[in-house]
Formats: structure tokens, sequence, C-alpha cells
């Protein structure tokens, strides 16, 4: 049998993989998805699914819905990308990832038909088959499977789930799916299939109309979970877990609700959950109050969800997030503003191919700034986003690694200092590993 090393490796440099190359790994259409799908039996026909999609917050989103039905008592998949450290991050069942063994044992089988092999399918593509075919063979009740990119043609999109839960839609991606909130909100709500209920987290006048078009034409009812469920604020604990009183049309539902996924952001994604647990119980999952509660307050612990505005440090207080586009930094920001400290420092690395000008314009002027580079190809040059970073009035200084810029940063940074590290998954990704 072929070592796991050598399996990550002809995943990795065979197959063509979008976080590390880009527009050219992406597929616009289905057809190896479906060839690779029957060859394996039509795996996905054996469990039940929910269907996880969005710009910003659909991991979040996946891993608080896993959380909360584990703790139901039921067997749990979960399929997210990108991986921060290991692979396997991608396909779990309740909270465990998926064995080396099981990775190896796929990709062998794969490597032994020629029929597959000529297919050349992506690095995405055979990854969601593994997938659906481990689920399968576990018995899994239920899979929660978070859209990769798009919606339409994501090669997720043969499943016919219970639900589909859609987060918000802002721009990114814009070479692939659209220069427009009404082209990318087009190509997410391609996850919404006839009959299935569909629940949007944030709604927005920007793009409602065109979900309600696509909900009206496939006869599947259609719900804006922030239109029914909204807290006004959340505290942090002292336990280091964040507290929601959520009410439903005004009326207190879930008080005292803990999550263990900081910052404030996550009460957007929270009101879509809640609204996707209310519709699956209305369908027959027993979900009890308990499991809602106990799902939450252990989302993390019990998911293994990392960076999202994760504290790794203190004095200075260090804190990564995954967030790099303009909306999800635009909720980090507000969250550094929400945070006291004396001066700010930002370990900042970006890809290549996001829009830069929107997502620098929000970051703040009044920060140190350390100016790097994930270790992926996709990665912008650190000079080049100083350059960039530069002409919009940030300042700093240009370091050539991760780990180099974050010891910079603690090097000069004192006890009441917020150190923030992002711009980038990658960037969280090298930080970790």
């Amino acid at each position: 049998m072929t070592s796991y090393k050598h399996t990550l490796d002809f995943l990795y440099t065979r197959l063509p993989m979008y976080q590390r190359t880009g527009p050219a790994a992406y597929k616009n259409t289905l057809d190896n998805t479906l060839a690779l799908d029957q060859f394996f039996g039509h795996p996905h026909k054996e469990f039940k699914t929910i269907h996880v999609g969005g710009t910003n917050g659909k991991g979040s989103s996946s891993h608080l819905l896993a959380s909360v039905l584990q703790e139901a008592g039921y067997q749990v998949g979960l399929y997210t990308s990108p991986h921060l450290i290991d692979f396997r991050e991608r396909i779990k069942i309740n909270g465990e990832m998926i064995p080396e063994e099981q990775v190896v044992a796929f990709v062998d089988q794969f490597r032994q038909s020629k029929e597959l092999q000529q297919l050349e399918p992506s690095f995405f593509e055979i990854t969601v088959a593994m997938a659906f075919d481990y689920f399968r063979n576990q018995q899994v009740d239920l899979a929660i499977v978070e859209v990769g990119l798009g919606g339409r043609l994501d090669s997720t999109n043969i499943v016919n789930p219970e639900l589909a839960l859609i987060t918000n839609i802002s721009l990114d991606h814009t070479t692939l799916l659209g220069n427009t909130i009404e082209q990318i909100a087009a190509e997410k709500a391609g996850i919404i299939k006839p009959h299935v209920p569909v629940v949007i987290s944030e709604s927005n006048d920007a793009y409602n109309f065109v979900f309600e078009a696509v909900a009206h034409d496939k006869h599947s009812p259609i719900s804006f979970a922030d239109q029914e469920f909204q807290a006004g604020y959340s505290m942090l604990l002292p336990e280091g877990k964040q507290l929601f009183n959520f009410q439903q049309n005004g009326e207190l539902v879930f008080p005292n609700l803990k999550m263990d996924l900081l910052g404030n952001y996550q009460q957007k994604n929270a009101s879509g959950v809640l609204k996707a647990l209310e519709l699956l119980t209305q369908q027959g999952w027993e979900i009890p109050r308990s499991a809602i509660y106990e799902g939450f307050s252990n989302a993390s612990s019990n998911t293994g969800l990392r960076g999202r505005w994760e504290v790794v440090g203190n004095n200075p207080l260090m804190v990564c997030d995954t967030a790099h586009n303009e909306a999800g930094l635009k909720a980090v920001v507000a969250q550094m503003h929400a945070t006291p400290w004396k001066q700010l420092h930002i370990v900042l690395g970006m890809v290549n191919d996001k829009n830069l000008d929107l997502a620098l314009a929000i970051l703040p002027k009044q920060a140190n700034y350390y100016f790097t580079q994930a270790s992926i190809p996709r990665a912008l040059p650190a000079a080049d986003l100083a350059n960039q970073a530069a002409s919009l009035g940030l300042q700093g200084e240009v370091v050539p690694s991760v780990s180099e810029a974050v010891a910079k940063a603690q090097a000069q940074a004192e006890a009441e200092d917020l150190i923030y590290i992002g711009g980038s998954t990658f960037v969280v990704a090298d930080y970790f590993s």
C-alpha cells in the first residue's frame, strides 16, 4: 500500500488544486463529478445531507450545525474546505478526521482505474468523491456539506439535501463567479433544489430578490433568518466564550446561549443555524434544546474548527482569523475596534487573485503592519502587498515568512497591545504549522 505521505504528494501535485494554483483548477462543468459519482456507486444517495453555501461564514455555520446534531445523538459527517494543517480536516465524522489509511485506500483505488485517471479530476473533485464514499461506508445519519466555490457548478452540488443554508453574498472570486452581487448570488443560488427549504442567514436588498426568484421557480420554501432571529449584543465571559440572548420575532427564545466561536459576527451565522435547526425539527429530526445549547457552547471542541477570531496568545493578546475578502475583513475590523488595546500590530498576507484595494481600504491605518506571504504559489509577494498597502496609507515592514513576521510583531509589542494575524486562510495555516 502507498504511504500516506506519497498519497498526499499525489493529490497536491498531480491534481489541480484551487487553493494552490487558483482559477486554473476551477472546472466549469460537473461532468467529472458525475463520472466519479457513478464509478463509486452514487454514495451521496445513501445518506441525508445539509448543503451550506455563501461567501463568508459557511465554515462556521457548517461546524455549528454539525456540533448541534452531534450533541443530538446523530452520526454526523462534515465536509469542509480548505484545511489549515492536515488534509484530513476536510472530512470528519463527529469531529474525528478520516483515518490516513482510508485516504490512502481511496486514492489507490482511483490510481488503479485507467478510466478515472483519464478524467484528470481536480483535487477538489476527487476529495468530494472521497468524502461521500467515506460517509456512505461509515453509515452517517447525515452529512453537513460545505460548498467549495460558488454553488451551481461546485462538485458538492450533486446532493439533494434536506435543507440548503446560504449565509450571505459579497464580492469574492469575481473572475469566476461574476463581477456583481447579483451574478454571484445567482451562482450561489444554484444549490437551491426543487421543493427543498432554503435559509438565507443575512438578508440584503442587493440580492434577496435573486434568491426569492429561484426559490419561487423551484417551489422551495425560503426563510431570511435575520428577519426572525436577532441578538442585540454579545458578552464575553471569563471562561472565554461569548454569550447571546436570541429573540425570534421579538420574543426571547434562546437566553444565555453560549458559543465558543468568538467574534461578534458569529451572531449572523447563529441566526441562520437556529432557523435551519427549527426547519429540521419540523421535518422530524429530533433536536432537543439541550443539544442546541451544548452544540453552540462546544462547537470548536466538538468539531475542531479553528481560525475564527481565535485567541492564540495573551500579554500581548494575539488573535488569528481566516477572513480574506472585503466583507470578512470588515467584520474583523469591527471586532478589532470592540477589543481594547494600546497599540495594534497586524501580520498581513494575501493571495494574488483578490481585489486588494477593496480589502486594504477597510483595514485601520493606525497600526504597525508586518507584510508577509504564505508558503503557497498563490501568495501575493510581500513586497507587492506592501507597495499596494502604502498607496492606501498602510505602513509597515516586509517580512518574508509568516513565522518571522509573527516573531517580529511579538518582539515589538507590549503587554497591552493586540497582534492580529490574517488576510488569508493560508497565513493562518502557516502560523499553526
